[in-house]
């Protein structure tokens, strides 16, 4: 393993709050480890799992839970077959938008199975805390295609930021409507595009990590710093940029149309302010999820969908649970499922067992 690829391994292992032996770990990333690392990031979940059950809790009881139960008993079943349908289809474009930026950071070779087999194995990482977990995914990436694993996290951050953008676009018409949320919409739309305009202004970041590799400080992460923007830099080009948040809202829009389906199932008329509200309440609930750094979001997420849907559509306490409830268990907990299969299945992804050279 290359220096670069050590440091930037050891940062984020240590934030993820893998203390132990880590200098021992890092060489061995093409070994099976004896399982240690799998179990390791495996409890890092248990805390987002144990708050999440919480939160649902919470919700159903602050909702009277007998109500909340009622709705859910007499939600139309036959719907949710499609909006899981809207969620994979939302999974799909996202796909799409992560094997484009391995591309831009210069993976080639990659096959598509095993380009959906990183990128779907990374939604149970969303949960860990501050989602550093996302950071593995570098990893991965460096394991497989040998690109160093700093450029490979610059992949992980750009799907964060177009996801906000993307989801802050398809707000936008909310918010015209809705004057009161302007100021979260502005704040978090600012940093969103002051990271992409600074990442593209070269002589800046040239300046700044020219200064790195001087700072006594700072110089041990000037390496791997320097291959982080290099990918940032590639990710955020204009046109990439644009064909990301083109995908993302697409793809973010499904989810919303999913939630519309389940309140259709929970009796909610249907037309034009049903749609755009569900849409609009999805869409900001991920927003202000990103904003609080909960992991996935929990809480933040299904307090800002229960009380959108109950203040901007009218609907009583109950119903408004219930529709939280359901999609997200259709969204955040079915992809976190899908994720945990494939650790089921492919245990080099978290015991680093040595990779095959060819694609299955």
């Amino acid at each position: 393993m290359d220096q670069v690829t050590t440091l930037v391994a050891r940062r984020f292992f240590l934030r993820a709050g893998i203390t132990a032996n880590v200098n021992s770990i890092l060489p061995e990333f093409s070994l099976c480890c004896k399982g240690q690392l799998e179990s390791r990031m495996t409890r890092r979940l248990i805390p987002a799992l144990l708050l999440g059950f919480l939160v649902l809790v919470a919700l159903a009881l602050v909702s009277d839970l007998r109500q909340v139960s009622a709705r859910v008993w007499t939600f139309d079943w036959a719907l949710y077959p499609f909006v899981l349908a809207l969620t994979l289809f939302n999974y799909t474009l996202r796909f799409v938008k992560w094997h484009f930026y391995l591309q831009q950071i210069g993976v080639r070779g990659m096959s598509l199975k095993e380009s959906a087999r990183l990128f779907v194995g990374g939604f149970p990482l969303a949960v860990t805390p501050g989602k550093v977990g996302e950071a593995l995914k570098g990893v991965w990436i460096q394991q497989r295609s040998g690109i160093p694993a700093a450029r490979g996290i610059s992949v992980v951050v750009a799907e964060r930021i177009s996801d906000g953008l993307a989801v802050l676009g398809l707000s936008s018409m909310g918010v015209i409507a809705y004057p009161r949320y302007w100021p979260a919409f502005a704040a978090v739309l600012a940093v969103l595009l002051g990271v992409v305009v600074v990442s593209q202004v070269r002589p800046l970041a040239e300046a700044v990590l020219n200064w790195s590799e001087r700072a006594p400080v700072v110089k041990r992460v000037s390496p791997p710093l320097r291959q982080f923007y290099e990918g940032s830099f590639a990710v955020f080009q204009p046109r990439a940029t644009l064909t990301a948040v083109g995908l993302g809202m697409v793809s973010w829009l499904g989810e919303g149309m999913g939630l519309y389906l389940i309140l259709l199932g929970l009796d909610v008329p249907p037309g034009w302010k049903s749609l755009s509200v569900a849409v609009f309440a999805l869409s900001f609930s991920i927003v202000l999820g990103a904003a609080s750094t909960l992991p996935g979001g929990i809480g933040a997420s299904e307090a800002s969908i229960a009380a959108m849907l109950a203040l901007l559509l009218q609907l009583n306490a109950s119903t408004a649970a219930a529709a939280t409830l359901l999609i997200r268990f259709a969204t955040l907990w079915f992809g976190v499922s899908i994720g945990l299969a494939v650790w089921a299945v492919s245990p080099d992804l978290l015991g680093f067992k040595e990779l095959s050279k060819t694609d299955d």
